[in-house]
């Protein structure tokens, strides 16, 4: 039985970790049936997630109706693997897929308490959640007994680029540029500074928030972000700090 267990982790970790041969994320990639040589059709899904915060390193085909896909791990922690974002276009006007992610690294997920992922695309460009009963968070015995979180979606508009990701996308560029405009009002109870770089070199800052009558009391906070690429970052972690 301790052998047994024993197998059984390795090949989960195998198969879950294997994202380390995931180099990059999908670029434009156009998933069609095995053994397809014709030329492209409407219906054969185009997969893309290099943009920023994209994620989503490989796509299995199942069936027309069905794909596999493989996000891939935080940099310099390849046991974490949770967030998604990529886009979908190429679609049929009423298509009807199913898309498994199959290598999430929790064993519990919101998404077994009703959070659903979001969407948008290109003509209803606000994010949305789609239905949670569409959504569904389990343990896979196609997968060695990895948790999956399988959606159902229906494709209405053939000329829309769909976008899908874990929660709503909060960039490392947008909080540099909201940053950036704080820093222009020149207020005077707040002070930006670089507290050092990230692995990737980019910057990490540092806000004081104060009242400047009040030298005793002021509010830290330090970000950071979460990198998976050289083109894909995500701003994830806030430290708050009271002094």
């Amino acid at each position: 039985m301790m052998e047994e267990n024993s197998r059984e982790h390795l090949d989960t970790d195998n198969e879950a970790g294997g994202e380390d041969a995931l180099v990059g994320n999908v670029n434009k990639l156009m998933v069609t049936p095995p053994g397809y040589t014709g030329p492209p059709k409407k219906g054969h899904v185009i997969f893309d997630a290099c943009f920023e915060s994209g994620n989503l390193g490989r796509v299995d085909y199942i069936s027309e109706f069905e794909f596999d896909l493989f996000i891939r791990p935080d940099t310099c922690n390849p046991r974490f693997r949770v967030w998604f974002n990529f886009t979908v276009e190429n679609v049929r006007e009423t298509q009807r897929v199913i898309f498994n992610i199959v290598n999430f690294s929790k064993t519990k997920s919101l998404y077994r308490d009703g959070m659903s992922p979001v969407v948008k695309s290109t003509s209803r460009p606000k994010w949305q959640r789609l239905p949670a009963k569409n959504v569904y968070y389990y343990r896979c015995p196609d997968h060695r007994r990895n948790y999956v979180m399988s959606f159902a979606f229906c494709f209405d508009r053939e000329d829309d680029v769909y976008q899908f990701a874990y929660c709503y996308p909060y960039t490392y560029s947008r909080l540099q540029h909201y940053l950036a405009s704080l820093e222009r009002r020149n207020l005077d109870y707040l002070q930006r500074e670089q507290l050092g770089l990230s692995v990737q070199q980019r910057r990490l800052d540092l806000l004081t928030i104060t009242n400047p009558g009040l030298e005793n009391l002021s509010l830290l906070l330090i970000f950071s972000t979460t990198c998976r690429s050289k083109n894909s970052k995500l701003l994830q972690v806030r430290h708050v700090l009271c002094v």
